[in-house]
């Protein structure tokens, strides 16, 4: 079985700091100087879950071809349901494959296991393939859209609720970044946890944006560790801020690489071929920050 996907490296010597994807196994200083850690609008009939006996809901695990990841928010595009994961999470290449307009993917179709769901889902959006088959060339959408969604099978839709664990939310969806110190909260669901949720919720501060305004360079007290790529963003709001992608190991050592969920949406509402796609707001009200 593959190893959790581990936060991708960034090569120091790169003129952009590449942020390589989460790949099986832990990503080491000596391949790279640092190392990386997937709403529409809701169906009229669409009766989600309680958030209290959801068994799928952001921050469950998802396995793809053995590589475990974290979910991050619920998606519908009016008819169907989504769960977030990260483009990389999905992955063929290795730890310094950062780059998704040159860097290998399963192709879409390929299962999911979704913690929580009694069948699989389905890929049916992954950034990196959508930009290689658009012959995407802008440098910063290349390196940081990091983005895919999983169709929820039908027989598990009435299972789903989209507030994340812990804090609650999200309230929205975050268009306006980060700002330098801004509070950020995460919810990290790696298997090396070894299950023991307490470790989960982060709370931690953005060092700002970076790529153009593609991805937000935060600090948490502990960094995503592999298995947590993928996982959920939010800001002091409660709104959907980004997803995990990388761990930075050079310049700013310990940080984690957040993508832009807004401009990643958009993208792959532009380009994705999944219908109008839209993050669904939790049910449960946001807990706000802790300090």
């Amino acid at each position: 079985m593959k190893a959790s996907r581990t936060i991708a490296l960034i090569g120091a010597a790169a003129v952009l700091t590449t942020a390589a994807t989460l790949t099986p196994g832990i990503a080491t200083a000596a391949s790279a100087a640092s190392a990386t850690t997937r709403t529409a609008p809701q169906r009229a009939a669409q009766t989600w879950a309680s958030a209290d006996t959801a068994a799928v809901h952001p921050g469950v695990q998802t396995q793809t071809n053995g590589a475990q990841c974290t979910s991050n928010f619920v998606f519908s595009n009016g008819s169907e349901v989504f769960l977030g994961q990260a483009a990389h999470c999905s992955g063929t290449g290795g730890e310094t494959d950062t780059n998704g307009c040159d860097s290998g993917s399963l192709p879409l179709g390929t299962p999911v296991t979704v913690e929580g769901a009694a069948k699989p889902g389905t890929l049916v959006y992954n950034s990196w393939l959508t930009m290689q088959a658009k012959h995407e060339t802008d440098a910063n959408t290349c390196q940081y859209n990091d983005l895919a969604l999983v169709k929820i099978d039908p027989a598990d839709v009435a299972k789903v609720n989209p507030s994340l664990p812990f804090w609650g939310g999200p309230t929205g969806l975050s268009t306006a970044g980060t700002s330098a110190l801004g509070t950020v909260l995460s919810y990290g669901n790696s298997e090396l946890r070894g299950g023991i949720t307490q470790l989960s919720p982060k709370q931690g501060a953005s060092l700002g944006d970076t790529g153009g305004g593609w991805s937000h360079t935060v600090l948490t007290v502990t960094p995503g560790i592999p298995g947590d790529s993928g996982s959920a963003f939010l800001d002091r709001d409660g709104k959907a801020l980004g997803v995990l992608s990388t761990l930075n190991l050079l310049p700013q050592p310990g940080t984690n690489g957040v993508g832009n969920l807004s401009l990643e949406l958009a993208y792959a509402n532009a380009n994705g071929g999944v219908g109008a796609v839209q993050m669904v707001p939790g049910t449960t009200p946001f807990r706000g920050p802790l300090l």
